[in-house]
């Protein structure tokens, strides 16, 4: 090669065909906000496939990433270079395209409204039933237009028949819809919602979902064919976009229940003899003490100040549950945890928002039972609460991806499992692909905007739930266990070190086995000296309390620490390490020394390791002996045997025996 091409010769050798829309697209830049939200090549990447495709005639195109990778904000790229191109269906660029984006929930609708807020105002329609009915008309006049599937398919009856609102537009009024979360509505064959797809056939319609190809979404795939790009959990986490989690696995001795006639039948009836198990809870059975016992582990468990998410079995329940907190709380705020369900209306949406609003603290908690599990992008969620089994791995993905966006400080979220829901990690459909879907026998055909889907049969007159209030003593009674396991973002299961390490790093090499460890950390001085050069390299008191915090080894002493992420030692709590050196203690030192050396324990056990740090002496010596140093020396001896008491006595603690509980 005699020279490098310029540019525009690489363009032509990449570019061999002349297609004049992929021209016209590659001259309109992202919208980056001056830089101050710059793009990910991911996002990148979804882009560019998706104009080239718009640029090759393709008129279903399918994006596939996962949840918390930012799908709006790739909608709003593609929207900004279609608008600025004024590319449009004609084929010419003569006017503005206009543009749908569909969403099923008006959280998602209204979201999606404010990401595109760059565009100019009265380009922007949010089409909404009350509008409409007050107008009588569906709007028009805009080129960016946002609105959910119910409302399209409400309006009033015309001569008798069904007359829904998107049978007002012309069906080429659009050049482009984009359907948000599409697994879960109009690609459905068997959604009413389908029918507005088919209705606006001419349109280029984008799909965005985070839900790999399924035995239960195949429909969204037959609908739109191969995605034009997939960005995968796993893509995710190894880039580092998104977090792992930890899942405490909470049981109660109460998760089954069988009436017994000293429980009390506060209201309707109860079957005798029938095992009542999960998924009756809060439907047909509900026990309030039940209910306030996890609430009561839930809230002792999680950092009150931190933003949690509560999913219960349904709205009844989360107000339930949503009362329990509030009961239970230490927040002075009345609105520290709120309840956010469809029923919720225009007030759980400005709950929502201020939750979402990073700059707020309260609302601190939100319940929900269906409405918060997809779509809902606060970043700074650090728990979720599982109170109602999951029953499909698509909605599972979506609730495990509310945790997973990154937010600065956020290293990691906890998931507080009390119903089994983490078995799903086990599942192979995880990760699998299932086989291509078995064509229909009879393929459900189109719909117009005037013939609906027959009803089906009218539902069953539901039961009325029983309520029981245990006999006096059987909530005191109620007793839980709990399990920690660590995971990445994509459902492989990982050990404390290697969740340790993703977080932090690798431990520096300070020591060359668990022996030598334990005589460092014998000692105050050595220890000192290890400490700080552990703080050079990273791992300092503020890291060294999170990792403590991660494997539930608050109680537990720092060597603990160091020792379970080097060696997997299980950790002992500081109370255990006391009782077992005290049995060094009293066979070692006089009587007026094992008093001095019990009331350095107490503290030991109530602070941490740091009050044997041997600048802590003096002050405690004064606090033992009330400011007199003489009688501290008259009881101990001279100074320097009082150093040597404290510094001596230490290694105690670190026996290889204190490492079982007695």
């Amino acid at each position: 090669m005699a020279a490098y091409p310029t540019p525009d010769e690489l363009w032509a050798m990449t570019f061999a065909q002349a297609n004049a829309w992929r021209d016209r697209f590659s001259t309109v830049p992202f919208e980056d906000k001056g830089g101050s939200h710059p793009s990910r090549y991911y996002q990148d990447t979804s882009v560019e496939r998706t104009m080239e495709a718009i640029a090759a005639g393709i008129m279903r195109i399918l994006l596939t990433l996962a949840t918390g990778t930012g799908k709006t904000f790739i909608a709003f790229q593609i929207a900004w270079k279609l608008f600025h191109a004024r590319w449009n269906l004609s084929g010419q660029p003569t006017r503005r395209p206009r543009i749908l984006f569909l969403a099923d929930r008006n959280i998602l609708a209204d979201q999606a409204y404010n990401a595109f807020s760059a565009f100019p105002e009265d380009a922007m329609v949010r089409i909404a039933p009350a509008d409409i009915r007050k107008k009588g008309k569906v709007p028009k006049n805009g080129s960016l237009f946002f609105t959910i599937f119910q409302t399209f398919m409400s309006g009033p009856p015309k001569d008798g028949k069904p007359s829904p609102y998107f049978g007002e537009y012309p069906p080429d009024f659009f050049d482009f819809i984009v359907i948000d979360e599409c697994h879960r509505g109009g690609a459905n064959d068997e959604s009413n919602w389908r029918a507005i797809l088919e209705y606006f056939v001419p349109a280029v319609q984008l799909g965005l979902t985070a839900t790999p190809k399924r035995k239960d979404n195949v429909d969204t795939y037959a609908y739109f064919g191969d995605p034009v790009y997939v960005y995968s959990l796993k893509d995710g986490i190894n880039d580092g976009f998104l977090t792992p989690f930890k899942v405490k696995q909470i049981q109660t001795t109460l998760d089954y229940y069988v009436y017994t006639p000293d429980d009390t039948v506060v209201e309707g009836e109860v079957e005798a003899g029938k095992l009542y198990d999960e998924p009756d809870f809060n439907k047909i059975i509900e026990i309030k003490e039940r209910e306030k016992k996890r609430v009561e582990i839930l809230m002792g468990q999680i950092n009150q100040n931190e933003k949690t998410l509560v999913f219960c079995a349904n709205q009844a329940h989360a107000l339930v549950v949503r009362d329990l907190i509030n009961q239970i709380k230490t927040s002075p705020d009345p609105n520290y945890c709120q309840r956010v369900t469809a029923n919720d209306g225009a007030l759980g949406e400005q709950h929502l928002r201020d939750f979402q609003d990073n700059e707020k603290t309260i609302p601190t908690i939100l319940t929900t039972s269906q409405k918060l599990s997809t779509g809902v992008d606060a970043r700074n969620i650090r728990n979720i609460a599982l109170m109602r089994p999951i029953n499909t791995m698509i909605e599972f993905k979506q609730i495990i991806g509310r945790g997973t966006r990154l937010y600065d400080g956020k290293d990691y979220f906890t998931i507080y499992d009390f119903v089994k829901d983490h078995h799903h990690f086990s599942d192979p459909e995880w990760d699998g692909e299932p086989n291509d879907p078995e064509p229909r026998i009879s393929p459900i055909p189109p719909i117009s905007p005037t013939s609906p889907r027959d009803p089906g049969p009218e539902p069953l007159p539901r039961r009325q739930k029983a309520k029981v209030k245990l006999a006096d003593g059987k909530e005191r009674n109620i007793q839980h266990m709990m399990a920690t396991s660590f995971w990445h973002p994509d459902g492989t299961p990982m050990s404390a070190q290697q969740f340790l390490e993703l977080l932090f790093g690798k431990l520096p090499e300070f020591f060359k086995d668990e022996a030598e460890l334990r005589v460092i950390w014998s000692a105050p001085d050595t220890r000192a000296k290890l400490l700080q050069g552990l703080a050079e390299k990273g791992f300092g008191k503020d890291q060294m309390t999170e990792m403590q915090k991660i494997i539930d080894a608050e109680k537990s002493d720092l060597f603990d620490v160091l020792a379970h992420v080097a060696y997997a030692r299980p950790p002992l709590t500081r109370e255990v390490r006391a009782a077992n050196a005290k049995v060094y203690i009293n066979t070692r030192f006089t009587a007026k020394q094992q008093v001095f050396l019990d009331f350095v324990l107490s503290h030991y056990v109530t602070v941490g390791v740091e009050e044997l740090g041997q600048e802590k002496l003096t002050p405690l010596l004064r606090l033992k002996y009330h400011d007199s140093i003489a009688d501290a020396v008259a009881d101990l001896g001279k100074p320097k045997e009082i150093g040597d008491l404290f510094a001596g006595f230490q290694k105690y603690l670190y026996q290889p025996a204190a490492c079982a509980q007695p």
